[in-house]
């Protein structure tokens, strides 16, 4: 029996696995994609922090911290794996209100939300079907996801918005 391969997220990191992997990783403000392809039982999740990459002539290597830069990776992995984005379970996770009283006043931009109309935006773009969402409110999201199953354990420190 080959041995499970545990893959901890940071922000701004990403993954693509086979049924021997099991991802983990810890939301705020941030937002997480997960894709699985149940015949295939391949699938990654990343952790994206900003919705795009916004620096002039920013060419280079793709980078997980930017939602438009994370869906390419997917679309990478897509490719590689000779299958279709609409073949995919897709959820989408995060984007909790870190700052409420600054926002209130005006203070501070709405990260988490630019974050979630991003991701959903893409996923729309793209052809992804979007089987569950669990996005916005207040607190921390803590995910576990099984690319052999396909499953997305979600323990919130919160309740999401309404």
């Amino acid at each position: 029996m080959a041995s499970l391969v545990e893959v901890v997220l940071n922000p701004g990191e990403f993954c693509f696995g086979d049924a021997g992997t099991r991802i983990h990783t810890l939301l705020g403000s941030c937002v997480s994609i997960t894709l699985w392809h149940p015949r295939r039982r391949v699938g990654g999740m990343c952790h994206y922090m900003l919705p795009v990459r916004r620096l002039p002539g920013a060419a280079g290597p793709l980078d997980g911290r930017y939602a438009d830069h994370a869906v390419r990776m997917f679309l990478h992995e897509i490719g590689r794996h000779g299958t279709r984005p609409s073949e995919y379970v897709a959820r989408m996770f995060g984007g909790g209100n870190q700052f409420p009283p600054a926002q209130r006043r005006g203070r501070a931009p709405d990260v988490a939300r630019d974050n979630i109309d991003a991701g959903l935006a893409l996923l729309d773009r793209h052809g992804f079907h979007l089987a569950e969402t669990h996005l916005g409110g207040r607190g921390a999201r803590r995910l576990s996801f099984d690319v052999a199953t396909g499953e997305v354990e979600l323990h919130a420190t919160s309740r999401r918005a309404p």
